[in-house]
């Protein structure tokens, strides 16, 4: 093991590289920047949709094709990205990645027409779907095992944060300059982003080289297909399921037959290769398949929180798309401060533990969400996110970390491309979820609440009377006044429903985030001085 100012430990084929090697943390600076401006860009457009759809003179529900284009060209890419990074190698498969975003971003930001639109915003999920699980490989193998905590808690905060920072931004930016500079603030960073990579990620000797293509084999062309299809099609289903009525639209059902097939094929091909894209025989073990489940939760409440808590806002109680935004602001703040504090504790501390802990935390920031009512202020929105930006990052750094635990070095690139693709279909399992509990919910406390607005029902006579009287001394007429009353009464009949419903979706997000202790429990102790072992 290389020690030192400036040196660094090594797995795998890159252990064979030269002595000198960059300072891991100038690595994951760098890594850092790309990742945290593709998950920016997650969450940055969805503000935006009626601002494209106003500039492009198109329907709303055509404008979220917008973002589903993005999440299911993202999605096809992780399938492909652990070979392309072993057969090309991880710096130039990272470059073109970084490359490709930047370009198609630019493109996106001067799209002429609705259709050009959506080809850019396919290439740049194509971008950065590639660049994000490479990045995690390279900052997995920058530090040794022991130390991997402290460099994913710097990385973490791009996962972590961007989402937050995303509406916020999307919505200013909208609000003040256009939508297009939704897309064109990627152009700097990107450029930056690429200058840095270029002089600071080492390059691999011809050996390396080598090595890695042996490692690659042959490409698993059907596999890809599959799988391709698989998270494709569930990402379609997952995010047009609401808006096209779920299965009263052929649409839908035929995309989830789609997904139903590719997955019954995808296992028994995926099972029987010798170099499957997708290594699911990783998936079977108690270590990385815990973690595969946690990210996937992990995701889902924070992409799910992220999109339900502004709506909340907005909708129920008059908050702008700022003020909305600035809500999330607080649990950013916390959430970059506590990065630091978990780099420390994974150090010494166990990551099941850590993760445990987390998930309860948020769960308990869910569980004061479901005392919301029609009188809270700022503060009550802002503290429970920033219980949650206390318990989110004490999750996404220490699964990351233990998702390599015992993972062969040849393998990392396919862990990073699983752990990731579990965060994307998790945070879109979570977003349809919330979505729908809050629809089918509200209908049903809103059918219960109007059983009691009957005439029979003294406590309804007596409130329609007295609002009645109340607009009457306002100046209305009785008659005029009889009929604000009844829109007022109606008026809170809604409103009620809907914080109902809302409180329906923070506990069943309390339940996603309990059910991730045991899960996190399970997970097996790693050493935390010493390098693991290689092996299930």
């Amino acid at each position: 093991m290389v020690t030192g100012a400036g040196t660094l430990r090594i797995g795998g084929p890159a252990a064979m590289g030269a002595l000198h090697k960059p300072n891991p943390w100038l690595i994951t600076i760098v890594v850092s920047i790309a990742t945290f401006m593709e998950v920016l860009d997650t969450t940055i457009a969805n503000v935006a949709l009626p601002y494209i759809a106003g500039g492009l003179a198109i329907s709303a529900d055509e404008a979220s094709w917008v973002v589903t284009t993005y999440l299911v060209s993202n999605a096809i890419i992780l399938t492909a990205s652990s070979f392309l990074a072993k057969k090309f190698g991880r710096r130039p498969f990272y470059l073109c990645c970084v490359l490709l975003f930047t370009i198609s971003s630019v493109l996106c930001a001067i799209a002429w027409s609705f259709q050009s639109l959506l080809l850019f915003r396919i290439l740049q999920g194509l971008g950065g779907g590639g660049m994000v699980p490479v990045s995690q490989s390279i900052l997995a193998d920058a530090f040794p095992p022991e130390k991997r905590g402290q460099g994913f808690a710097l990385f973490g905060v791009a996962i972590v944060v961007a989402p937050v920072v995303g509406p916020t931004l999307g919505g200013w930016l909208s609000d003040n300059y256009g939508w297009e500079w939704c897309f064109l603030i990627n152009a700097p960073v990107g450029l930056l982003s690429m200058a840095l990579a270029y002089f600071i990620i080492p390059r691999s000797s011809a050996e390396e080289r080598e090595v890695q293509k042996k490692d690659a084999g042959r490409f698993d062309t059907i596999g890809f297909v599959l799988v391709a299809t698989f998270l494709g099609s569930l990402e379609i289903v997952l995010d047009r399921g609401q808006e096209d009525d779920w299965f009263g639209s052929s649409f839908i059902i035929t995309f989830t037959v789609i997904c139903a097939l590719a997955f019954i094929l995808m296992i028994p091909w995926e099972v029987a290769r010798r170099n499957p894209v997708i290594d699911l025989r990783m998936l079977a073990t108690r270590q990385f398949g815990a973690c595969f489940l946690v990210m996937m939760a992990a995701g889902a409440i924070l992409l799910a929180t992220t999109q339900v808590l502004p709506q909340l806002v907005q909708s129920q109680f008059g908050y702008t798309a700022t003020w909305a935004g600035l809500v999330l602001s607080p649990g950013g703040v916390v959430t970059m401060g506590m990065m630091v504090v978990v780099g420390w504790l994974a150090s010494f501390i166990q990551p099941k533990y850590l993760i445990a802990s987390g998930a309860a935390i948020s769960a308990w920031a869910m569980y004061g969400l479901t005392n919301i009512y029609a009188d809270v202020n700022f503060s009550f929105f802002a503290w429970s996110r920033i219980h949650l930006g206390i318990g989110l990052p004490l999750i996404f750094i220490p699964i990351i970390t233990a998702s390599y635990y015992g993972i062969p070095p040849n393998k990392t690139d396919q862990a990073s491309a699983i752990i990731n693709a579990a965060r994307n279909i998790g945070g879109s399992i979570g977003i349809s979820l919330a979505a729908n509990v809050l629809v089918f919910r509200e209908q049903f406390h809103q059918n219960r609440l109007i059983e009691t607005v009957v005439p029979s029902n003294v406590q309804y006579q007596q409130t329609l009377q007295s609002v009645t009287n109340y607009f009457t001394s306002q100046g209305s007429s009785l008659i005029q006044a009889q009929q604000q009353a009844f829109a007022w009464i109606g008026q809170q009949v809604e409103t009620q429903a809907a914080l109902l419903a809302y409180i329906d979706v923070f506990w069943v997000l309390m339940i996603v985030s309990l059910a991730a202790v045991p899960l996190a429990l399970m997970l097996r102790k790693i050493k935390m001085l010493a390098a693991p072992t290689i092996a299930h």
